[in-house]
């Protein structure tokens, strides 16, 4: 399986290792001709505006939109969770509007407010360790979107279909079993569509 990692801005060397150690093929994505030979596409965490300039400035936009209606799945991890969102609290307008959900900027503070927990999430045995830096949340999900885990009450990870999205920075630990969670949904939609 190989899987992109959006390179525009964000933690891109660290998701391409924990992709590898995951066992997929990875491969840091700066042009729009790249996600052509993807299987899937990480979208780091960064700032979520600046990542969405970017992407309209580079032709991203449409281009994820079609990866996506093509059945190839998504991740977002911090601002890329935002930039997955439907709706985003206090804005006009979301980036690709893709995974129906409502979510919060900067929900857990400032960066001094960044910590570090074990979380539970469905699908996967034992705790991962995640990393909430100024870290947004999903304050609600529509139809469809199912909820993997919650932190105080809030929901921190969520999948729809062939798109998941967490909060939090999965990629800044040696746990990489959330990049596993994610090829398992990449084996399964290469599949469906074989």
């Amino acid at each position: 399986m190989k899987i992109g990692v959006l390179a525009l801005q964000g933690a891109v060397a660290e998701h391409i290792r924990s992709l590898e150690a995951a066992g997929a093929e990875a491969v840091a994505v700066k042009r729009v001709e790249q996600l052509d030979e993807l299987n899937g596409l990480v979208i780091p965490g960064g700032e979520s505006t600046t990542i969405g300039k970017l992407m309209r400035k580079y032709g991203f936009m449409d281009a994820i939109r079609e990866f996506s209606a093509q059945g190839k799945p998504l991740f977002g991890t911090c601002a890329g969770l935002i930039v997955l969102a439907d709706k985003i609290e206090g804005q006009e307008e979301a980036h690709l509007q893709l995974m129906n959900m409502t979510v919060a900027r900067n929900a857990f503070g400032r960066q001094r407010e960044s910590f570090e927990t074990d979380l539970e999430v469905k699908g996967i045995e034992e705790p991962i360790r995640a990393v909430f830096i100024r870290a947004p949340l999903i304050k609600s999900v529509g139809a469809g979107v199912e909820v993997l885990s919650e932190y105080n009450g809030e929901i921190v990870t969520a999948r729809e279909g062939t798109l998941l999205a967490a909060s939090y920075h999965p990629e800044l630990t040696d746990d990489y079993r959330l990049h596993a969670y994610f090829l398992e949904m990449v084996k399964e939609a290469a599949a469906a569509k074989a």
